[in-house]
């Protein structure tokens, strides 16, 4: 095949849409017998996932390395910030932890050049064996004072000669401002590597922005090579939070209805995702201790800081709530923080997610856990509760939990045991995507009131959802154009 110039796709915001533009075209490329790779230089997301050999990174570059249909390698995403607060974040390089720091720490003590010298290395990794490369930008490529410390945007583009588009988000509105300002200023030799404009999550009839379609273009002086619609049928993994604020409902008859607590520092909330799919499951996130209380399973997701998470709890009337689900008859099942949050202690004496040394759990389960500065990360097979399945999660977590009794969930398959096991309706793990697992998910659904579900296939469902997403973007693109400016 023809070598094909990077292509990169940056944003006039955050949550335009670049991640899943992005896995469209790593599948796109994948369809017309290319062999394309995902690259991010830095990442910020609570939502990460282990390479093979166990490193971390983005969960956004791991989808698109399954569109592309490749293991992912941490060399898609060198540099990954997982935020613990509001100001401060733990720093991934190269998949794996290199200290917490504040923003401004970040962005004006660290060796930027390093940095880039890094993420690039990383990029001609994977240039050199894959092709094209699909790069991914990250929030606005206008924030104008960031522009010198600028190790993720056009500064890629530019090493790279990357064949650059430019995403819109039409229905937040002001496109035409977003689009034109950022444009407009961006440096000249930034200007002249967008090759396009795409505007994504249209509603409504294509055919009556033509007219849109035509100012912009002349505004600009780049084509709009893309108008894609918005669309509901098609579940793609999604990386920022933002997406949880249109997953908080209400209940529905019939159903099993399942709460995933809202933690403020909530991370891998894609660990549901599965669940969502499934007809006997409706699956909720909330805050409200009623709807907790209410619900007939609630699950306690994964967090970027236990101690602060649990002390949000415990304040805010939401651990009662739990605690009393769980007696009155409800299950209640925890995933990484949370399974640490359902025991009878987290103790920090190193300080690793802060000046809270020991702190009283839900009680819900006998374990301890004491927070370590050591980071598991690896991809693992399981059998949960000794069944003849063999189940695929990921581990990702700084702590180590232990137990007086030994009633393990989980058994790896390297001899390691995981979580705690009191019984059908409470039990904690700590493996991540534990319920993409079609046997768990009907313990959970036989448990809980609801009949046997027939077979899921995981592994299909991702391809169709990709196919489904290739086809969308494909049908409103103009890929002519798009492969022109990729060989020019």
């Amino acid at each position: 095949m023809q070598k094909l110039k990077p292509v990169m796709f940056v944003g006039t915001g955050s949550d335009v849409g670049k991640s899943i533009i992005n896995a469209a075209f790593c599948r796109i490329f994948k369809q017309d017998g290319y062999s394309p790779a995902p690259f991010k230089a830095q990442n910020m997301s609570l939502n990460s996932y282990a390479t093979p050999d166990g490193k971390e990174i983005g969960r956004a570059q791991a989808v698109q390395a399954e569109a592309c249909g490749i293991d992912c390698m941490v060399e898609m995403n060198p540099i990954l910030l997982k935020p613990t607060s509001n100001q401060n974040a733990q720093v991934v390089l190269n998949g794996k932890p290199i200290g917490k720091k504040s923003a401004k720490e970040y962005f004006l003590g660290t060796d930027r050049e390093m940095l880039f010298a890094e993420a690039m290395k990383s990029f001609w990794t994977l240039d050199a064996k894959y092709n094209p490369v699909v790069v991914e930008g990250a929030g606005s490529i206008s924030e104008m004072n960031l522009w010198d410390k600028d190790i993720t945007n056009m500064r890629v583009a530019l090493a790279a000669n990357a064949t650059t588009f430019l995403i819109a988000d039409i229905d937040r509105g002001g496109v035409f401002a977003s689009v034109y300002g950022t444009m407009q200023l961006l440096p000249e030799n930034e200007r002249k590597l967008i090759k396009g404009i795409i505007i994504n999550k249209f509603r409504g009839d294509i055919d009556l922005f033509e007219d849109g379609k035509k100012m912009l273009e002349e505004l600009t002086g780049i084509p709009v090579v893309s108008i894609i619609p918005y669309y509901r049928d098609i579940f793609i993994d999604d990386e920022d939070s933002v997406v949880l604020d249109k997953k908080i409902a209400s209940f529905k008859d019939g159903k099993i209805n399942i709460a995933v607590v809202l933690l403020r520092h909530m991370s891998n909330f894609t660990d549901f995702n599965v669940l969502e799919r499934i007809p006997e499951v409706h699956l909720f996130y909330t805050y409200n201790a009623d709807d907790i209380l209410n619900a007939d399973v609630v699950l306690i997701p994964g967090s970027k800081n236990t101690i602060e998470d649990l002390l949000y709890l415990q304040k805010t009337g939401l651990a009662k709530a739990i605690v009393k689900s769980s007696e009155t008859g409800k299950a209640v099942y925890g995933i990484c923080g949370g399974y640490q949050m359902m025991g009878e202690e987290i103790a920090d004496p190193n300080h690793v997610e802060g000046e809270v040394e020991l702190i009283k759990g839900l009680g819900l389960l006998p374990v301890k856990t004491t927070l370590t500065h050591e980071k598991t990360t690896e991809q693992c097979e399981f059998s949960f509760q000794n069944k003849e399945e063999i189940c695929q999660g990921y581990e990702i977590h700084m702590g180590e939990t232990i137990s007086e009794k030994d009633r393990h969930a989980c058994v790896l398959k390297n001899g390691k045991t995981d979580g705690y096991f009191k019984n059908s309706k409470t039990w904690g793990s700590y493996i991540h995507g534990i319920f993409d697992n079609i046997s768990i998910i009907n313990e959970i659904v036989k448990t809980n009131g609801g009949n046997e579900i027939s077979d899921f296939d995981l592994v299909a469902f991702k391809d169709l959802q990709y196919n489904k997403l290739a086809e969308l973007v494909r049908q409103n693109s103009d890929m002519k154009y798009i492969y022109k400016t990729l060989t020019e």
